[in-house]
């Protein structure tokens, strides 16, 4: 099992406590330092008022906060969790992933999905309602400027009448691509275009509000992995995927949990095809954070790694 810590770019209101250059540097070396896999940020250029008032957040550009936390680590994975596709251009979007890959030594993860915040997409002019065939399209298109030169190609709102994009990722064919999400087109998208999915603890109501499916058990998630290997199977994929889980019982930021329950619930994951794990870690301030990054990889990262 491996593990991916979010690095809270998102405390915006505590100033430069998290979002400096230093406060992202420091809490990069105390993740690596800790045993993360990688660490990961979020992704929210314009949200609605609306939805700030209810409980979401802002968030520092992924692609600025992952650079800065590239500069002073030298392992860390960088994990996009998760980038918007349709809320750019995509070929915007595929020199953004480039550049950091290059920049970085080969280390993105990018994390990608089709978003459900429509006041978002309203502001930034985005088309919600076919946000996942713009999706597909992206995909598609971003894999096109990585592995070819002169490219020519024909999108939703824009076209490429020979153009090329340099530097090239240096991760070959391209950086390892992660499909938020849990419903079954999200799993679909997994076996024709990605190399991972990530799933996430909903309950039927918030799923309404998300547009997208609930995953309540073990149980749940154990048939989603299953029908994703189907659906791999039978386009003739043989590679293995990665299924990153936000466990059940964790928050973004919430209190760290017991030990001896969250190895057993790592076993239980692990059993049926979960690969990696992203962690919100409590961060009452930058120094607890990091506090919270040593004792999280001590009591569980540690531990797990000697059975």
């Amino acid at each position: 099992m491996k593990f991916s810590a979010q690095l809270p770019t998102d405390r915006v209101a505590k100033g430069t406590e998290f979002t400096s250059g230093a406060a992202i540097a420091e809490m990069a070396r105390a993740v690596e330092a800790a045993g993360f896999d990688a660490g990961y940020v979020t992704e929210h250029p314009f949200p609605a008022d609306e939805w700030l008032k209810g409980g979401g957040h802002h968030a520092l550009d992924p692609f600025v906060a992952l650079a800065a936390a590239a500069m002073t680590t030298t392992r860390l994975l960088l994990h996009t969790n998760l980038v918007v596709l349709p809320y750019r251009n995509p070929f915007v979007t595929a020199k953004a992933v480039a550049s950091l890959d290059v920049v970085s030594g080969g280390r993105v993860i990018l994390g990608v999905g089709a978003g459900y915040l429509e006041g978002e997409y309203r502001a930034l002019g985005a088309d919600f309602a076919n946000r996942n065939d713009v999706s597909d399209d992206a995909l598609v298109a971003m894999k096109r400027a990585w592995a070819e030169t002169s490219v020519r190609y024909q999108g939703r709102g824009y076209e490429a009448t020979g153009n090329t994009a340099l530097p090239a990722p240096l991760q070959k064919p391209h950086p390892p691509i992660w499909i938020g999400g849990n419903s079954r087109r999200a799993r679909r998208r997994v076996a024709e275009h990605a190399q991972g999915w990530s799933p996430f603890p909903v309950n039927p109501e918030f799923g309404r509000r998300t547009h997208t499916a609930s995953i309540e058990s073990i149980d749940d998630l154990a048939a989603g992995i299953r029908e994703l290997r189907a659906l791999a199977s039978e386009r003739g994929r043989s590679d293995g995927l990665d299924v990153n889980f936000v466990p059940f019982g964790t928050s973004m930021g919430g209190k760290l949990p017991d030990a001896d329950a969250f190895c057993e619930q790592m076993q239980k994951l692990e059993a049926i095809g979960v690969t990696w794990i992203s962690m919100g870690l409590p961060s009452p301030s930058r120094a607890g954070y990091c506090e919270s990054a040593a004792r999280f990889g001590a009591e569980v990262i540690a531990r797990l790694r000697r059975r």
